[in-house]
Parts: structure tokens; C-alpha cells; sequence
């Protein structure tokens, strides 16, 4: 490969720590992660099965997400739809003992799993938690640095824009488009897309969240490219 533009065009090439998330990939073993009847498939780059209908995302997937992320060492990270427990320890990986993750998963017996799963490594800066059915995500002071969504709204939930820091990234895959958004000190969010996939619905038990993202969908806002 050619390189060009000394030090600094390494350092924005992987702006992205496309190195670390491969690293994060492979010292987090999937397998641990997984129903015993599905830890065979671990290392097959699919989406496998889970609790009620729920799954776990394809590798593949999940480092295009990280990616985009670009998750930074010490950040604060929503994981929303946490499932197995994996993703909240790819990230606890990433933002490392002086960051802190919080996992939310709607399903208890899924949330049981995946805390029990994230519990048996040693990364007490990140945890999982049951989420409230009548809200989307968890406000904190000062917002979230990233937000990471792991199942697929009919539209961009506005009310998970609103929790992220200014300067933060959520990336989500509204309908089969992943989507990333940024937020801005001033105005709407940057917003891009990324590729198609497919994921399971994103549940909620609040049909005001729904009305808020499609007021959020109707202003017109930056679509940008995929």
C-alpha cells in the first residue's frame, strides 16, 4: 500500500481507529456472547439468533458501525438495544477504564443475558441495564459523546439526538439505512447515510417519541450521501 503525507495523513486515515475496533474484535470473543447452541456459528459473519426473536448482528456490521462511531478513548457511550452484551463490550474496549458505556436492552431476559455475558471480563466501566419501556435512551448532564443503536426505527428518533453531547455521533440504521448524526452546537444535526442493512424494530412504549422523530423527519434536514 502507498503512503503518503508523513504522520498526519496516517493519523486521519484512521481517524475512524479502524485498527482498534479490529483489535477490540478480536480480543472480545464472540462466542461468549452467544446462547450455547449458537456458540458453533461464532465466527461466521452472520446475524444469529438470540432471545424471542431478537439477534445478534453480523460482525461485519457491527465494525462498519464502530467505524463510523469513532468511538474515543475515555468517552461516554450509550448503547441502545445492547441484546448479547457484545457491542457494550466492543465499546468498553474502545473507551477503555476511563470512559464509561451503558447498555440498555428492552427485553429482561435478553438484558439478563447480556449483563451476565459483560460481567464475566473485567471492565467495570461498563454496564447493563434494563430499559424504560415509556422512554428511548437516558438523558445525562452534558449529553452522551456517542450513542450507538442496534435495531432500526421507522424514523430518526429525535429524542436520541437531544441526548447526545454537542460534537457527539449516533449511528443507527433508520428503516435499512445506516444513518450517522452529529450534532452541532447551533441548527439541526449533520446527518448521512451509509448502506443498506437490515435489523430487527427498534421497540419502544411511547407513541410520543414516534410523532417527535417524525417532526424531527419533516424539517427537511441534511440528508447528505451514503
Amino acid at each position: 500500500m502507498n503512503r503518503t503525507g508523513g504522520a498526519g495523513a496516517a493519523d486521519r486515515a484512521d481517524s475512524d481507529r479502524s485498527a482498534d475496533v479490529v483489535a477490540a474484535m478480536r480480543s472480545v470473543d464472540r462466542a461468549r456472547f452467544l446462547p450455547p447452541d449458537q456458540v458453533f456459528h461464532a465466527r461466521e459473519d452472520r446475524a444469529l439468533p438470540l432471545f424471542h426473536g431478537q439477534t445478534g448482528s453480523q460482525p461485519s456490521t457491527v465494525a462498519a458501525m464502530l467505524r463510523l462511531l469513532q468511538v474515543p478513548v475515555g468517552g461516554r457511550v450509550l448503547d441502545v438495544g445492547s441484546g448479547s452484551g457484545w457491542s457494550t463490550a466492543l465499546l468498553a474496549r474502545l473507551v477503555g477504564p476511563t470512559g464509561e458505556v451503558l447498555g440498555l436492552e428492552l427485553d429482561p431476559e435478553l438484558c439478563a443475558f447480556g449483563a451476565a455475558n459483560l460481567a464475566s471480563w473485567d471492565m467495570p466501566w461498563a454496564r447493563i441495564e434494563q430499559a424504560d419501556p415509556a422512554r428511548l435512551g437516558r438523558p445525562v448532564p452534558g449529553g452522551w459523546d456517542r450513542i450507538l443503536v442496534s435495531a432500526s426505527p421507522r424514523v430518526l428518533p429525535a429524542e436520541l439526538v437531544d441526548q447526545l453531547a454537542v460534537g457527539g455521533r449516533m449511528v443507527v440504521p433508520v428503516q435499512t439505512t445506516m444513518t450517522l448524526v452529529v450534532r452541532r452546537a447551533d441548527g439541526p444535526p449533520d446527518i448521512s447515510r451509509h448502506g443498506q442493512y437490515e435489523f430487527v424494530p427498534l421497540r419502544t412504549g411511547s407513541a410520543g417519541e414516534a410523532s417527535r422523530a417524525t417532526g424531527w423527519h419533516d424539517q427537511g434536514w441534511p440528508r447528505g450521501r451514503r
